[in-house]
C-alpha cells in the first residue's frame, strides 16, 4: 500500500478535502461539486480517453464537443464552434479523435489552435495575395462545390463550402482571441500566464477569451500525468506535485475569472481524466522502485464540475477507505456525459444522429443523470 503523499485539510463551506498541492484550489471548492465515483472499464490510455470522450472505447465516434456544436450550433460566425487546445508538449494518445466529429459531418469537429506562434496553420495571407484576392478566390471554389453537390447531394461538400468561408473570417477573428499580450496585468498575475508559451494557463486564459466571444465548446488537453513512478518525473512526489503546480493557480483563476465577469452560471466547466490511480505502489519486475509511483486505475476515481446549473460545493459518492472501489454514488462515464449533456439543455437519449440504420447517441444505451450535483 501507498498511502496520501501530501497533506489534506478541509476547506470552505461545504468542508471538502484538498491537498497541499492545490493551494489555490482550495479557495474555490465552494464553487464546485465532486463525483467521488467514477469508474471505467477501460484500463490503457488510448481506448479510455476515447471513452472519456467520445463515449466508445473504439474510434469512429463523434467526440462530446462535436455532440454539442451539433445540437446546439455556435453563437460566433466568425470562429469554430469547437475548439482544442493542448499543451504538455505531447497531444492525447488517442490522437486526434478525442475531438473528431466521427459519423457526424466534420463542420462539428474541433479545430485544434496554438497558444505558441500563429494559433492556426497558414492564418495569414501569402505574400502578393490581399484579402479581396482570397475572398475572389474563395467565392470561384465555393461555386465549383455547390455545382458538385447539386450533381451528388453529398453533405461532406457543404462542410467544404463552410470551411472555406470559416477560414476567410478567422483570418480575422483568430489573431484577436487569440493574442493575450493586451490583457491587464492583474489578470496575468491571476492567471500565471506567460504570453508566448506553451502553457496549460495560457490555455486557461484563452478558454475564457472564446466563451465570452460565443464559442461554444472549448476543450483543454495537458499531457504528462501518467504518474508510474518510472523516473522522477513521473513520480508521485516529484513530477506530480509539479505538475499540480502547474495547473493549480490558472484552474481556480478560470472559474473566479468567469464568475467575476458573469459567465460562471452559464458556462460548465468540467475537470478529469481517463482513470484513477492505484492506492498500492507500482511495482515493476518484482525489484525496489527508486521513485513512488501508481498504476491506472478503472473502479474509482474523482472529477469535479462547476457553474452551468451544478450545485455549489456538493459531493456525491463514496469510496472504501483507500480508495479502490465505489461503496456508494457509482457513476460510470455514460453517467457522466448525460449530466453534462443535461445541464447543457439536452435529454442525452433524444440527441441522436442516425448512421448505419440506427439512431446513435453520445451515451449509446446507457447513462443516467446525476442529480445530487444538479442546482
Amino acid at each position: 500500500m501507498l498511502g496520501p503523499q501530501a497533506e489534506f485539510r478541509q476547506y470552505g463551506e461545504s468542508r471538502a478535502w484538498v491537498s497541499d498541492h492545490l493551494p489555490h484550489f482550495s479557495q474555490v471548492v465552494d464553487e464546485v461539486s465532486f463525483l467521488k465515483a467514477v469508474h471505467t472499464d477501460q484500463f490503457n490510455h488510448g481506448p479510455a480517453q476515447l471513452f472519456m470522450h467520445t463515449g466508445s472505447p473504439r474510434l469512429g465516434r463523434p467526440s462530446i464537443g462535436s455532440w454539442v456544436t451539433y445540437g446546439l450550433g455556435s453563437e460566433n460566425s466568425n470562429l469554430p464552434g469547437f475548439v482544442v487546445l493542448t499543451s504538455g508538449g505531447k497531444t492525447p494518445d488517442a490522437g486526434k479523435s478525442v475531438w473528431g466529429s466521427g459519423f457526424l459531418p466534420s463542420v462539428y469537429q474541433g479545430v485544434q489552435c496554438r497558444s505558441k506562434g500563429d494559433p492556426v496553420l497558414y492564418i495569414s495571407d501569402p505574400e502578393g495575395i490581399d484579402r479581396d484576392l482570397k475572398k475572389q478566390t474563395i467565392n470561384a471554389i465555393n461555386e465549383v462545390n455547390r455545382q458538385e453537390y447539386e450533381a451528388f447531394h453529398d453533405p461532406e461538400i457543404i462542410t467544404r463550402i463552410s470551411q472555406y468561408e470559416m477560414a476567410y473570417k478567422m483570418q480575422v477573428a483568430v489573431p484577436d482571441v487569440m493574442n493575450i499580450n493586451d490583457e491587464p496585468e492583474y489578470i496575468h498575475e491571476l492567471y500565471g500566464t506567460e504570453p508566448g508559451q506553451e502553457s496549460f494557463a495560457n490555455n486557461c486564459l484563452l478558454a475564457r477569451k472564446l466563451v465570452e466571444k460565443g464559442v461554444r465548446f472549448v476543450q483543454l488537453f495537458d499531457w504528462g500525468w501518467d504518474s508510474h513512478g518510472t523516473d522522477k518525473s513521473t513520480a508521485i512526489n516529484v513530477g506530480f506535485r509539479s505538475k499540480c503546480q502547474q495547473i493549480d493557480r490558472a484552474m481556480t483563476a478560470l472559474l473566479m475569472d468567469l464568475k467575476q465577469r458573469g459567465l460562471l452560471d452559464e458556462t460548465l466547466v468540467v475537470w478529469g481524466g481517463e482513470f484513477g490511480r492505484t492506492p498500492m505502489q507500482e511495482n515493476r519486475g518484482n525489484q525496489e522502485m527508486p521513485f513512488l509511483g501508481r498504476d491506472h486505475h478503472t473502479d474509482a476515481y474523482t472529477i469535479w464540475m462547476a457553474g452551468g446549473g451544478v450545485k455549489r460545493g456538493g459531493s456525491y459518492g463514496e469510496t472504501d477507505e483507500i480508495g479502490f472501489e465505489a461503496l456508494s454514488g457509482k457513476t460510470s462515464v455514460h453517467d457522466v456525459h448525460a449530466t453534462m449533456l443535461h445541464l447543457l439543455g439536452f435529454d442525452h437519449e433524444r440527441l441522436t444522429y442516425e448512421f448505419q440504420g440506427r439512431p446513435f447517441r453520445l451515451t449509446d444505451v446507457a447513462g443516467e443523470v446525476v442529480r445530487p450535483i444538479i442546482a
